[in-house]
């Protein structure tokens, strides 16, 4: 048995059609699942009541933890720390593997314009504490009978992604005849994961024993290209001339007033006031795996929306 905590969210979907290469026991765990394959088993639960957690975990050999709590810091300080604690002690009274979905917010801000596996963990933000304590415990108890692995992504982008930055700020402005948003500065580089890329590695790495007890990057392509790079892309596919609007820095902090996503995403601007470049060569390289060019992902997301799939 293959179980994903968090079933119907940004991976989730897309990680359990690649599962059904591997198995047809897979377990969706969520609030409200949804079948994805036709042999699914669906476990609606509650994630925060940790009785729900033991029994979506039991029996299973493979729990994939890809959850998304509300982009909010009180959730993340109230939801993150039992979560994890209940999903590890479940993995280990039942013996299964954990795999964990992450994100990069743990990294030492100077060094995000190259991030590998080994550069140092020093968060800036309370969200990054948060992820950094997280990635912690799971490797400390890899060292007390956990068997587990951190599978990172980048932001990330895709077709099957509703409400990324990627998707918010560009492509739906540009659709609808606005100019585009991009954060603080719109010629510093910042690749994405394509999220099918994502949820196929994770499925490799999930199924491959010796990848286990240490942290991976998700294939994300090496291109290094900038903000307005980005928007171009999509204005291209679009067919439209490209427009867009910087949102700097001292202006998101007095949207974030008004606008409460905006209050969340402005301790993470450092992000793109600076060069940002994830580098999954490690994976690239280990399984051989060619990540989607921007010009490809971008041309699927369009095409996904408009029904050109």
């Amino acid at each position: 048995m293959q179980t994903i905590l968090g079933s119907g969210g940004a991976i989730g979907v897309d990680l359990a059609k690649e599962l059904s290469s591997y198995t047809k026991d897979i377990r969706l765990v969520s609030r409200n699942p949804k079948k994805v394959n036709p042999e699914d088993q669906l476990f609606p639960a509650d994630l925060s009541d940790p009785s729900s957690v033991d029994k979506a975990i039991h029996g299973s050999d493979i729990v994939y933890l890809t959850i998304g709590f509300e982009y909010k810091l009180s959730v993340w300080k109230q939801k993150w720390p039992p979560l994890i604690n209940h999903v590890i002690d479940a993995c280990k009274r039942y013996n299964a593997k954990l795999v964990f979905f992450d994100n990069v917010y743990m990294y030492d801000p100077d060094y995000i314009g190259n991030m590998t596996e080994e550069i140092p963990v020093k968060p800036s933000s309370q969200k990054g504490k948060i992820r950094a304590a997280i990635a912690d415990k799971i490797m400390k108890e890899t060292k007390n009978g956990l068997t587990a692995l951190i599978a990172r992504s980048a932001d990330f982008y895709g077709p099957s992604i509703k409400n990324s930055v990627m998707n918010e700020l560009v492509y739906k402005n540009l659709r609808k005849g606005k100019a585009a948003n991009w954060m603080a500065n719109v010629n510093k580089i910042h690749n994405f994961t394509y999220t099918p890329d994502a949820a196929k590695a994770t499925a490799m790495l999930g199924n491959t024993p010796e990848c286990y007890n240490q942290v991976w990057h998700l294939p994300t392509d090496a291109t290094k290209i900038t903000g307005k790079q980005w928007i171009e892309l999509f204005a291209n596919e679009l067919k439209i001339t490209p427009r867009y609007m910087v949102l700097p820095s001292w202006l998101i902090g007095i949207l974030g007033l008004f606008v409460p996503i905006m209050k969340e995403l402005k301790e993470m601007n450092y992000q793109n006031e600076r060069d940002y470049f994830f580098d999954s060569s490690k994976f690239d390289k280990y399984f051989n795996f060619k990540p989607t060019t921007p010009e490809v992902g971008v041309r699927n997301v369009v095409k996904a929306d408009t029904g050109g799939f």
